[in-house]
């Protein structure tokens, strides 16, 4: 699904990743895990193009990403939430999750203009994906009220939705459980079972939090200062001296 290969960005005279090199499967479950500022994010922004690489190269499947410009990322079934709730605050819910499925839309300028018949049996298409989708995530009774003040728990599950919308084969959480209470992470992971399962997503995710990347994650992969210090199994890369060293601590 995913291969990357030597990828390295630089901001001046910081190294955000050095050399970083990984692949993923069709259908994993990998965790991406590592200190602040260890350039997870910062893999996330090359993946969907919103930063260029200085070396390196990201292949997904046949396309070489790095020639892809950044809005057509999505086209090739690639979609991500943001560590910052990236939603549109005083449109509402159903209207943000229908952003997430624009780049299945097909009406041009003019038949858009013109409210062709072609343009309402689209729009009536597209609405009906996002309100199954409400639907799924538990978020039918709020569909019309804006995004903003509601719970943070719920703007979570509303940039699921919107990334679901645009139809991923490649889904990019960036700390999705940031902020949830314990019972919501246990939600959410029980969600993301079943959304995966369903859906037949590979996922790769950024999160701190090590119960929720050690429960569910087929993989993780760990950095540091910009460089992967350890690739393997949960159990495998809890164990590693050098990720206890640089993240995970030890037993007092």
């Amino acid at each position: 699904m995913l291969e990357v290969s030597g990828l390295t960005v630089r901001f001046g005279g910081i190294t955000a990743l050095d050399h970083v090199g990984f692949t993923v499967d069709a259908g994993q479950l990998v965790g991406l895990i590592g200190p602040n500022g260890a350039g997870k994010t910062t893999l996330f922004n090359c993946l969907t193009r919103r930063y260029q690489a200085d070396e390196g190269s990201i292949r997904c499947g046949d396309t070489d990403l790095l020639s892809v410009a950044p809005h057509a990322i999505v086209e090739l079934g690639i979609a991500r939430t943001f560590q910052n709730l990236g939603l549109f605050p005083q449109l509402s819910v159903r209207d943000n999750v229908l952003v997430g499925a624009h780049s299945h839309a097909r009406a041009g300028f003019l038949s858009a203009a013109l409210r062709l018949p072609s343009v309402r049996r689209e729009e009536a298409r597209l609405g009906t994906e996002a309100d199954d989708l409400l639907d799924r995530l538990g978020l039918t009774a709020v569909a019309e009220h804006p995004a903003t003040g509601l719970p943070f728990g719920t703007l979570k599950r509303i940039e699921l939705a919107r990334a679901l919308a645009a139809r991923p084969k490649l889904l990019l959480l960036d700390e999705p459980c940031n902020g949830l209470s314990h019972g919501e992470v246990d939600e959410f992971e029980a969600l993301l079972r079943e959304i995966r399962a369903e859906r037949d997503l590979t996922v790769i995710v950024v999160e701190h939090h090590m119960g929720f990347v050690m429960g569910i994650c087929d993989r993780v992969i760990c950095l540091e200062f910009g460089r992967k210090i350890a690739d393997g199994t949960p159990a495998e890369v809890q164990n590693d001296q050098a990720v206890r060293d640089a993240y995970l601590g030890t037993a007092a």
